[in-house]
Order: structure tokens, then sequence, then C-alpha cells
């Protein structure tokens, strides 16, 4: 890495990084280097993201005073009914990030598929903010599909860890397709091993098909008809007018404000909404005083994020098709929730009933002139299905939707899921002093916010801000990693709090972020993945 960066990359793939930071080093700018690397991480981790997935992008640009939050989560067919699943249900999830239907219909195979936005995303936000050509962007994706890639510690892992509690299970979703089956798998009919290469050059084609012709063969053209053919041989239910009626969804950041700092996040149907209500709860404690991940902190933090989920819950979902309660993000009622925490109130979080995996990505840039670009982009819980010829495997964000009509999640044509990404910009004195964000299902804001925490209230370098061991409550238990001592959550558990330990000892989302200190950069790649942050 330079010593004195100019500009900085990281991301959870080092074959991403990398592709971000030549990039950078022939002169493109935060945006060209952050959807080349986007593209190659759908090549190198191709159940955590892909042209078939969804999330959100936010880029900072004060050059060109340009400020703006790009939303391209999965939109529900519109051959979709609200109570299609309603005689299916048979449980949720302990964390919330999902429901349980008979035959897992929403979770594995082809009616678990939404109309996905990711590849229109790196497109057009490429075309607008970006100063390359769309085939060099799409150049060092293109390569890597056509070299393959070796199998990472943290794709192994996922591939054979990924799913419990009423999830299909990885291997399922790897070999539901011909393709899957062909690519992923040795000749002991297990996923391939750490060091193995995958070779899938159906993507190669594809991703050369897109960097001819544009978005518009996917949403459009020839893929687009490949998609629909597929899709109703197989009972799926997206077709072509799903992907030709695709729009992104362009708004100004969603602002907070926290001791001094101004922060910038997403909009529903993303988790900055939960982010910006738990920054402005804890404001109300001096968390400094009681010291990081003391018995004080980690009981403080939870009610926060246990109050947060539960409106999540209660109240968020598509803006489009929800009314959301404006005091969710406003501080008098914030100071309410506080002031019930501080009266020893243990607050509550109803399941119907288990956590989502990691499936998901980031990204995170930032230039020589200041421009910073953070995206979170996903396949959520990935379908397993992969149409023949086309390499990329579909998202399974079905599986997030609400089966009950009425509920702030329900099924509803052309309606987006909710999702906890939330890259997220901290600035100070007008100047952005920390750029972040993380994947992890329904702990990504969780993971943030602590993060977030490190360097606001704990000046955290940047590696140690991702590296601090973290927790989190999306339930009314208390989830800790490994690393946090006994003695510190003994005491929580002997005021009866439900404590559960992971055998790991990273996890909790898995936090990438670049901090700022004047001219100086400097990244942190959470060390429970595989990535990197590289300095050009």
């Amino acid at each position: 890495m330079t010593a004195n960066p100019k500009a900085m990359i990281v991301t959870a793939q080092p074959e991403a990084s990398e592709a971000g930071a030549r990039v950078l080093m022939k002169g493109g700018n935060a945006v060209d280097a952050a959807m080349a690397a986007a593209l190659v991480q759908g090549v190198v981790d191709p159940q955590m993201c892909g042209i078939a997935g969804f999330g959100t992008c936010q880029v900072y640009d004060p050059k060109q005073g340009i400020h703006e939050c790009i939303d391209f989560h999965g939109k529900t067919p519109l051959g979709a009914t609200p109570d299609m699943w309603l005689d299916l249900l048979e449980g949720e999830t302990r964390d919330g990030f999902g429901f349980i239907l008979k035959g897992n219909v929403n979770d594995l195979g082809y009616q678990a598929v939404t109309t996905p936005g990711s590849l229109l995303a790196y497109h057009d936000v490429a075309r607008d903010y970006g100063s390359w050509e769309w085939e060099d962007i799409c150049a060092p994706a293109v390569a890597q599909a056509e070299a393959g890639f070796s199998v990472r510690p943290h794709v192994h892992y996922w591939w054979t860890h990924g799913a419990d509690l009423g999830r299909v299970q990885v291997s399922e979703r790897l070999a539901f397709s011909a393709t899957g089956r062909d690519i992923y798998f040795g000749p002991d009919g297990q996923p391939k091993k750490i060091g193995e290469r995958v070779h899938n050059p159906d993507l190669a084609r594809t991703l050369g098909l897109i960097a001819k012709h544009g978005a518009d063969v996917f949403y459009k053209g020839e893929i687009a008809e490949r998609i629909d053919a597929d899709m109703q041989a197989n009972g799926g239910l997206i077709r072509k007018a799903d992907l030709e009626s695709y729009q992104l969804t362009r708004t100004a950041p969603l602002k907070g404000t926290y001791h001094g700092y101004d922060l910038a996040t997403c909009h529903p149907p993303g988790g900055g909404i939960m982010l910006v209500e738990m920054l402005n709860i804890l404001e109300n404690f001096d968390l400094s005083a009681m010291g990081h991940n003391s018995t004080d902190y980690i009981r403080t933090v939870c009610e926060a994020m246990k109050a947060a989920t539960a409106d999540k819950d209660a109240h968020v979902g598509d803006p489009a098709f929800v009314d959301i309660p404006a005091h969710l993000t406003e501080k008098p009622y914030a100071a309410e929730i506080a002031n019930r925490i501080k009266s020893g109130e243990r607050l509550a979080v109803e399941r119907l009933g288990q956590p989502e995996p990691k499936d998901t990505t980031h990204v995170a840039v930032v230039d020589a002139n200041g421009m910073c670009v953070t995206m979170t982009h996903s396949l959520g819980m990935p379908s397993g299905v992969i149409s023949d010829g086309l390499g990329f495997m579909y998202n399974g964000c079905m599986a997030v939707f609400d089966p009950r009509p009425g509920a702030a999640g329900a099924i509803a044509p052309g309606k987006s899921r909710f999702s906890s990404v939330c890259p997220t910009i901290a600035f100070k004195n007008g100047e952005p002093r920390y750029v972040v964000g993380a994947p992890g299902g329904t702990q990504i804001a969780m993971g943030v916010l602590q993060a977030l925490l490190n360097v606001m209230e704990f000046d955290m370098s940047a590696t140690d801000a991702v590296s601090a061991p973290r927790f989190s409550s999306t339930s009314n238990a208390i989830d800790i990693m490994n690393r946090i001592p006994g003695y510190v959550v003994e005491p929580l558990e002997q005021e009866g709090y439900e404590v559960v330990r992971s055998a790991l000892s990273f996890g909790i989302a898995a936090v990438h972020g670049i901090r700022i200190d004047g001219d100086r950069l400097t990244g942190g790649a959470d060390p429970g993945h595989d990535g990197m942050a590289l300095g050009v």
C-alpha cells in the first residue's frame, strides 16, 4: 500500500479491491473504481452479490456539488399478490429478517426471485458520475470471469455454514441449477474447497454482452428475453415487463446528527432509518464514560437496537407503499425511549417464532478529489436459480416479504423489500470523516452503528473500528461474538437477559470503512472476511 495514499478503496474481496485500485491508479474516479470493483465482486463472491441483486449506493462529490443516494432494491414481480403465500406461513426468523414457508417457496427456486436492480445501478451511476467508458469499467470483471477464481476462506465458510434456523442450506442453493452443480462442486459431490478454481464461462459471455451493449441488454434485450423464457418455463413470477419497468430511486440522503457529527445515510427501504433512530437514542447517554463494550455499554446499546428493531417491524417498508411515521427519526421521540431505558425498562421485540447469514458485500472508495462512494449490494439469501447459459445467480429477496396482507412488509406488485443496508458517511465541520458500510443481513445497521460509535465516541483507527468485537440485539436475546469476555455479560444474564455467544471471533455484520483525517486516508476491512484496504 502507498505510504501516504491520495485515494483509498476497501472491499470484502482482494480481487475487487485490486481491480478498483487499478482504476484509481489509471486516473478513474471513485465511481469508476467502485463500479469496477462491484462487478468483480459478483464474479469472485457470486452468492454475496451480482448483476441480479439489489442494494443502495451513496455518492458524494464536493467538486460538483453532488450528494445522492441511489436505491436499487429488488421489487416484487408484477404478478405477485398480497395473499399468495398466506396459507404457507410457518414462522419467522429470530432476528426478524425473513419468513419460513412450507416448501421454502419464498427462499429457494424461481418464486423466490425479485426483479433485480444491481446492474442498472452500476450502469447508471457510472454513466452519470463516472469518468470512464462503460466497457472499460466492465473489463476487469470480464477478465476475472474468463480466468475464473480461487475459492477463498470466507466463500467456503459461507457455502458450508451460511444457513441455519429454517433457511435452506447453501449447498442446496449451489446445486439447484445445472450450472451450479457443474461449477461449484468437486468430483466428491461436495462444494469445492479453499484454493480450488471455479470456472464460469457462461458468466464471462454474459458480462461481455453487458460490457458491449450496456444495461439495456439485460432489462430490454437478449438477456431479458432469456430470463423471461426461463421464468415462464419454471413457474417464476418475473416477466420481461418487470425488467423493462424497473426504475432506480434517487434521493438526497437521510440526515442525522450525533455529538457534532452530521450523518448521511439511506432512506427506507434501506436501514438508514434504524441507524438514525439508534444514534438519536444513544446521544442521550455518556457512552464514553461507560467504557467501550462494558456491561452498561452493551445493555444500553442493545436496548436502543431493540427499540429501532421493533419500530422497523411495525412501521418501515417501501415508502411508495407504506406511510412511515416521521417521529422515528426525531430527537424528542428518541429522548422518550432513552428515558425509558434509563428507568430500567426492558424493551421487547415480538416475533412469530433465528439469524440471517452475511449474504451481502460492500465497497467504499475515496478518490484524490474527495469524491466518496459507499455501496452495499447483495443477492439477499440467493435463490439458487441460474438460467442455463447466463451464469449468474438470481437474488432470493421474496423471503423477506411478509406473507400476511396489511403488514408493513406485505407483498404487493412492484414493491421493494426492506433491508438493513445503510451505506453511510459521517461528516464533521462540513467535511467527510468516515465512509462506512457492511454486509450482514439484518445485522448490518448494528455493525455500522458500532463502527461509527468506535470512531465518534472512542476515536478508534479505521482498522480498530471495524475489528473490535461486536454484539447485537435484533430480538429479545443479546448476540455476542466470542471475543467479548464472559465476565462482561454475566451480569446481564443475572439480570435475566438471554445472551447467545457465537463460536466466531468476528461477526455481527462485516464492516468496511475509510477514515479521513485531513489529507490522511486510512482504510479498515473487517478481518472476519477476506477483504482488504488498498491506498494508491
